[in-house]
């Protein structure tokens, strides 16, 4: 591990400092590209106008046209936390506008994500009759064959994704995706429930200009965006400034209490204060309450959560997640464990390759991504785990570092191998395929060759970027407030800054921790003694170290403890 320090633009930083923004602040900010104040606490007015996403506005003319003629919607989701809060944007959005809609989850073991030929079988059999229009949410871009077996059956599609396309697109009636050809929307990297805030934008107002309204006041949509925050966070998009823009209005409303039942319920099962809302809770928290729902059980569940009006409904809801998350986390210690001693056994260690490719018969298909995730952060290597799927095939979920689009590897893969992918997708940080039984082994092999060509020595080596020193004037609980105040995340990564200490005091916090008193021995808090908490640390802390740390506020029973917590230590060269 080695640290490499942020550089940051004077000129910037100074323009934020002379517009009011902290000092600390103003540094952290200018070093991740930010230059206005504007972008500091945006409002929604500066938000990108819905007319310049490709599609949103034909989107618009076609529900509302449905919604006049009185026409049914199906919603067909994805069953992870950005397809279930795009699927209760959708509901709630839709129906604010009078729309006759119900939704339909796919169950990742029965048919598959997407809209898949066999879902578009299920949607029509719906109970109330057939619905005249699917409107896909997160998924639907690739979904060729089910956009047929759709309009086979008398149902016209509308595609509303973010996902990347692939050769061919689905022949559906309007598109609505960000990465499609042609468009040239200034946020690509909107998550699924941001693509379909969009299209509510834009539905609203078209209905405007129909006169839709007439006196009434028009329905708030700004009302979703606890949703939308929880989405976006949770899907680990780009932070880019329009991203931040909807993360930053959600937790505002969150943290005025202005949020669904659903949401409130889920912050009181993680034991989470929503009046202190941070972009960390969305991502660490609820997120994966609502993803356990679909990745071991049914998403449906997740969904009814947020779309609970009933406070007490709501409750029973988080709580049943909440038990699915807890089981979630055994099954994945478990297979955590296992990955790595497969890992160990292998000819080849992780240091000498290019990628990890691992298999197990006995692993859980819903909870595959979540450890190629661990193995990818603790080895530094693009990685894909597998496990048995419906029909004898294999499924894997990959996640990739820096320098490496795993979504275009995996198209290369297919171009050498053709045949061996029988379905793949996905981003740059995060894909997913699935293989015929017998695939694995020949999987691992040209995807290792392709890590192999595509990525550099430098690259391999695990870096960190940090933010410097953290001034003595400035380790107090109002930055570290102000701080978490901030949208932090994926692409505008939180501060961290580096410090040389002295290990005074090093012992076990529980099973699993390391708590250690420290001395710092070089900047402006030369000489001062703190706490450092490392979690999931078993190995103590050399005598000395240079190590990178976040700021961290503990509430104890009254008591207000400041805390660094360890990210990571620098290689001693």
């Amino acid at each position: 591990m080695r640290f490499i320090e942020r550089d940051v633009p004077p000129r910037a930083a100074h323009r934020l400092q002379s517009a009011g923004v902290h000092p600390l602040l103003a540094r952290l900010l200018a070093a991740r590209g930010v230059d206005d104040a504007a972008q500091v606490d945006p409002a929604l007015s500066a938000l990108l106008a819905p007319a310049q996403l490709r599609g949103a506005d034909a989107a618009a003319r076609a529900l509302a046209d449905a919604i006049a003629a009185g026409q049914r919607l199906c919603v067909v989701a994805d069953y992870d936390c950005d397809g279930a809060t795009a699927c209760a944007v959708a509901l709630r959005g839709l129906r604010m506008f009078g729309a006759d809609v119900v939704y339909l989850v796919p169950n990742r073991f029965r048919t598959g994500y997407g809209l898949s030929p066999a879902l578009a079988d299920e949607v029509a059999a719906m109970p109330g009759g057939r619905p005249d229009w699917i409107v896909t949410v997160d998924n639907g871009i690739a979904s060729v064959d089910g956009v047929a077996r759709a309009a086979e059956l008398g149902m016209r599609v509308l595609v509303t994704d973010h996902h990347l396309p692939g050769a061919e697109l689905p022949a559906a009636e309007v598109i609505v995706n960000p990465n499609q050809p042609g468009c040239t929307f200034g946020s690509r990297h909107l998550a699924g429930v941001g693509v379909m805030f969009y299209v509510l934008l834009a539905l609203r107002a078209e209905l405007r200009a129909r006169g839709a309204f007439g006196a009434a006041a028009q329905p708030r949509l700004d009302a979703l965006l606890d949703l939308v925050a929880l989405g976006t966070v949770a899907d680990v998009v780009r932070l880019d400034a329009n991203n931040r823009l909807l993360v930053a209005q959600g937790l505002r409303r969150i943290r005025e209490g202005r949020m669904q039942p659903g949401v409130r319920a889920l912050f009181d099962a993680a034991g989470r204060d929503p009046s202190r809302a941070s972009a960390f809770d969305l991502g660490f928290a609820l997120g994966p309450r609502i993803n356990a729902a679909g990745r071991l059980a049914d998403m449906t569940v997740g969904i009814e959560c947020l779309l609970a009006d009933d406070a007490q409904r709501a409750v029973e809801l988080a709580a049943s997640l909440d038990s699915i998350n807890r089981e979630r986390r055994g099954i994945e210690s478990e297979m955590r464990e296992q990955a790595l001693e497969l890992l160990a056994a292998l000819p080849q260690q992780a240091a000498d390759r290019a990628s990890i490719c691992l298999y197990s018969p006995q692993w859980h298909e819903g909870v595959v991504g979540i450890v190629a995730g661990r193995l990818k952060e603790l080895h530094h290597r693009p990685t894909f785990v597998f496990a048995p799927a419906a029909a004898g095939q294999l499924r894997g979920s990959g996640r990739s570092i820096a320098g490496f689009h795993l979504r275009d590897a995996l198209d290369l893969v297919s171009k050498r191998e053709p045949g061996l992918l029988l379905r793949f997708g996905g981003h740059a940080a995060a894909a997913g395929c699935t293989l015929a039984g017998d695939g694995f082994e020949r999987f691992a092999a040209v995807f290792e060759r392709v890590a192999a060509e595509l990525l550099s020595s430098e690259q391999l080596s695990r870096r960190l970027e940090v933010d410097g020193e953290l001034p003595a004037q400035w380790f107090d609980a109002e930055v570290a407030a102000l701080l978490q105040s901030q949208v932090w995340g994926q692409g505008f990564a939180p501060p961290v800054f580096a410090s040389r200490v002295e290990v005074l005091q090093q012992g076990q916090l529980g099973s699993a921790h390391l708590r250690a008193r420290v001395r710092v021995l070089d900047g402006s808090a030369a000489g001062s003694t703190r706490e450092l908490i490392a979690w999931n640390r078993s190995s103590f802390l050399p005598p000395q170290a240079h190590v990178a740390w976040r700021l961290d506020v503990n509430t104890w029973q009254g008591r207000v403890q400041l805390r660094m917590l360890l990210e990571a230590v620098e290689d001693v060269e």
